[in-house]
C-alpha cells in the first residue's frame, strides 16, 4: 500500500510538471488505498476477536461474578460443556450468568466442541433462564461462538428448533436480561444467547450472520477473498452499533481484552452494575414490551 501511496504522488507531481489531466486516474488509485486499509483494519479486529489467548466466559465470570456455580443439564438429553450456567453474585445481587465456552488447549476444546453447542446447550440456557425468571434473577449472557455445531446429531436432535424456541422465550422473559459479546458472534448459534434488553460488543469483537471465510467462499467464489468479504458483513462493533442492533461498545485495553483481562473484566462489570441498577426498576411487562419493540425495529429504514 505504501508503494501505491509512492506511486499516487509521483503521478501528481508529473501531473503539475506537464499539464496532464489525471483526476480520475489518480481518484480511483485513492479510492483503492481506502478500500485496502478499511480491509486491513476490519480484519484486525477479526483476527483479535480470534485471538488464542483473549479471555473467554469463565475467565470474565471469575473475574466479574461472585460466588460463580455451574449447573449442568438440560433434563432432557445431557449437558453440553461448550454452554456453561450457573448463579453467581454480582455487586451483591443474585444473577444467572450464561455463557458460550471455548477451549484453551486441544483436550479441552475437544469437551467444549470449540464453543459450538449442540441442541442441549440451548435446552440447558433455557432451562436456567426459565428459573432465573421463576425467582426474579437478573440473566447475563457472554456470547463468543463461530456457530452452533452443524453435525449430523446436532440436526437430528433438533439445533434449529432448541435456537428457534430460545429466540421466541427469551423474548418475553419477565426479567432483565444483558448479553455481552466478548469475542466471535456467529449466526444463529450466537443469536440462541443473545436476545435481550441491552446487547453490548467489546470493542474487538465481531457479530455476523456468517464468517468472513463462509461468506468469501458463497459470494465471492474465493476464500482467499475473507478480507473483503469482512468489511461487505459489517461485523465490528462499530457497524452493528450504527445498525442499532447493540446499545453500546465496551472499549478494550490497547492491543486487545488479553493484554489486561482485569481491565477489560471491570468495565464490563461497570455496565453490568449501570445497566441491572436501571433494569431491574421496572416490572416484567414492561421489559418484554420494550425488548420486542427493539427487536422489532431491528433492519428497519427509511428513504429520504
Amino acid at each position: 500500500m505504501s508503494d501505491l501511496a509512492k506511486k499516487i504522488a509521483e503521478l501528481k507531481k508529473l501531473c503539475e510538471e506537464e499539464g496532464l489531466d489525471a483526476v480520475d486516474e489518480i481518484a480511483r488509485l485513492e479510492a483503492k488505498i481506502q478500500s485496502v486499509s478499511k480491509a486491513e483494519t476490519v480484519w484486525k479486529r477479526v483476527e483479535l476477536a480470534r485471538h488464542p489467548d483473549r479471555p473467554y466466559a469463565m475467565d470474565y465470570i471469575n473475574l466479574v461474578f461472585e460466588n460463580f456455580i455451574e449447573l449442568h443439564g438440560d433434563r432432557c438429553y445431557g449437558d453440553d460443556p461448550s454452554i456453561v450456567g450457573g448463579l453467581a453474585l454480582l455487586g451483591g445481587r443474585p444473577v444467572t450468568v450464561l455463557a458460550n465456552q471455548k477451549g484453551r488447549t486441544l483436550k479441552e476444546n475437544v469437551r467444549r466442541n470449540h464453543g459450538m453447542a449442540n441442541p442441549e446447550g440451548y435446552r440447558k440456557a433455557l432451562r436456567l433462564a426459565k428459573e432465573a425468571e421463576k425467582f426474579s434473577r437478573p440473566i447475563i449472557t457472554f456470547v463468543d461462538t463461530a456457530g452452533a455445531y452443524p453435525g449430523l446429531g446436532a440436526e437430528e436432535r433438533g439445533i434449529g428448533e432448541a435456537i428457534a424456541r430460545n429466540l421466541r422465550d427469551f423474548s418475553t422473559l419477565m426479567t432483565p436480561v444483558i448479553c455481552v459479546i466478548i469475542g466471535e458472534g456467529g449466526s444463529g448459534g450466537a443469536l440462541g444467547l443473545c436476545v435481550g434488553d441491552k446487547i453490548y460488543m467489546l470493542e474487538n469483537a465481531i457479530y455476523s450472520v456468517i464468517s468472513p471465510e463462509g461468506c468469501a467462499s458463497i459470494l465471492l467464489r474465493d476464500a482467499g477473498k475473507a478480507k473483503d468479504a469482512a468489511v461487505m458483513l459489517r461485523i465490528t462493533s462499530d457497524d452493528l452499533l450504527d445498525f442499532k442492533v447493540i446499545n453500546g461498545i465496551i472499549a478494550e485495553p490497547e492491543g486487545g481484552a488479553h493484554a489486561d483481562p482485569r481491565k477489560a473484566a471491570l468495565a464490563i462489570k461497570e455496565v453490568l452494575l449501570r445497566d441491572l441498577e436501571q433494569l431491574c426498576a421496572h416490572r416484567g411487562e414492561v421489559l418484554v414490551r420494550y425488548r420486542k419493540q427493539k427487536i422489532r425495529t431491528i433492519g428497519h429504514w427509511k428513504d429520504n
